[in-house]
């Protein structure tokens, strides 16, 4: 008898060990798990951040695992879902090649399991490559960020709670069956049109992120209790492949599992903006500084980006995932850095006003044959004297396709970045993350200060 498709996940889940990831990929996942739980400890402070841990904390009493950020503490699916509202709140954690942001749903559902587990530090690791392995793995067989937008109208990353159900199982001990079982739970909690890119603030986008967080940490722990569901969610009858996915959807949901290490392509972010804004603003900067432009002498700034990029940053009311927004702020700021948000106090600029109205933005013809769902761009300043000059960035600062972030580039980020933590320990904790006994010693150094609470 054929395996089913949902099995064959469930059985690698329950076969993974840290032993058999190589170097390289466990010193990625330790960068990543560093980075979204200091994303998520620096956006605590902002609405998203607030509202989630106060949500959190008002429906249940304390819990085994901590709300990063804060002395606070809940049960394990909503300090997921605190946190990982908070770590995409400001649009600070890493993003992926395959599109989305993976960590701020799988590396905080991980967590929470871990802590409730008092799990080692490499079975944390081990958890969170495998969150990636499967996520990505699931949205690529559903045809991709794009293809879910365009046929289905779905946000992807809903699917990347199959990844956090089964790296939460993993630390949970689930055998191949009950991983089965946690993957068709998580499908009934977790879902998302992407109307939610219309809203004015970022608080339904960042809630995404965190309910599909909270769904993987649940459904791992209903399966834990003892309940049941469908044992062929993703490749069966009305599964998710059924209706979501594309023809070699069941290959690429297992290609290469085991040799290929999803979480190689985490991308990092350097500048808190929708990661299609990094290239336009990177080659802004860099022209200008070339060139010695100054703000008051610019007449034109033209934005060329792929379709598919394009339509996510566009005009949106968002302004951190609006690029006409995020390149004028640049230009007139002299640049952006993670911790200085210039919205909304720029809107009364008079220089931001002038330089936003001659924005233009276009697909652009090389980037679009080249790397159709790239986050590359093509940027042509025009100023008084009639000159004109040009930059094509492929793949902007912290992309796997550029080139290594180095642990230096993380620490220069998140001590800028949390000035109220203690970033020293957060970095040794993490380098050291395989020799961990306990994971909670980890998730303990990520607060803001002492007395940090909301």
């Amino acid at each position: 008898m054929k395996q089913s498709l949902t099995l064959a996940l469930a059985q690698y889940a329950y076969s993974t060990s840290i032993e058999a990831i190589p170097a390289s990929v466990r010193d990625r996942a330790r960068q990543v798990i560093l980075d979204e739980m200091a994303s998520a400890c620096f956006a605590r402070r902002g609405t998203a951040g607030q509202l989630a841990a106060r949500y959190a904390t008002s429906i249940v009493g304390p819990g085994e695992c901590r709300i990063l950020g804060t002395q606070l503490r809940a049960p394990p699916p909503y300090a997921a879902l605190a946190n990982g509202m908070a770590g995409h709140g400001d649009e600070i954690d890493g993003a992926h090649v395959v599109g989305g942001h993976p960590g701020a749903t799988i590396v905080h559902a991980a967590l929470a399991a871990a802590e409730r587990q008092h799990a080692t530090g490499a079975e944390l690791l081990n958890a969170v490559v495998l969150g990636y392995d499967v996520g990505t793995r699931m949205v690529r067989a559903c045809g991709g960020v794009f293809g879910l937008k365009s046929r289905h109208h779905l946000h992807s990353d809903l699917l990347y709670s199959v990844g956090a159900a089964v790296a939460a199982g993993r630390l949970l001990g689930l055998d191949a069956l009950r991983q089965c079982y946690a993957m068709a739970l998580v499908t009934f909690q977790a879902n998302g049109l992407i109307s939610l890119f219309d809203e004015k603030g970022h608080i339904s986008k960042s809630f995404s992120n965190g309910q599909y967080a909270f769904a993987g940490v649940s459904a791992a722990l209903m399966s834990a209790a003892g309940l049941e569901g469908c044992e062929d969610v993703l490749g069966g009858r009305d599964g998710v492949l059924e209706a979501w996915g594309v023809e070699d959807g069941p290959d690429a949901a297992t290609r290469n599992l085991g040799q290929d290490y999803a979480v190689m392509g985490a991308n990092f972010k350097f500048i808190n903006a929708g990661y299609p804004i990094h290239a336009p603003v990177e080659a802004a900067m860099s022209l200008v500084a070339d060139h010695n432009i100054t703000v008051e002498e610019i007449e034109s700034v033209h934005v060329g980006m792929p379709a598919n990029a394009l339509r996510v940053v566009d005009n949106r009311q968002m302004h951190n995932i609006c690029v006409q927004d995020m390149v004028s702020a640049a230009l007139v700021r002299g640049g952006l850095s993670v911790s200085d948000s210039p919205f909304p106090a720029i809107l009364d600029d008079p220089a931001f006003a002038r330089i936003r109205a001659r924005i233009t933005v276009g697909v652009d013809a090389g980037l679009e044959h080249d790397q159709p769902n790239g986050r590359g761009a093509n940027v042509t300043i025009s100023t008084s004297d009639g000159s004109a000059v040009s930059r094509r960035i492929d793949h902007p600062r912290g992309h796997s396709l550029r080139g290594p972030v180095m642990w230096s580039d993380l620490s220069q980020k998140w001590h800028d970045a949390l000035p109220g933590a203690d970033v020293d320990r957060m970095l040794l904790l993490a380098h050291r993350l395989d020799d961990l006994e306990d994971v909670n010693e980890l998730s303990q150094a990520f607060i803001q200060s002492p007395s940090a609470s909301l």
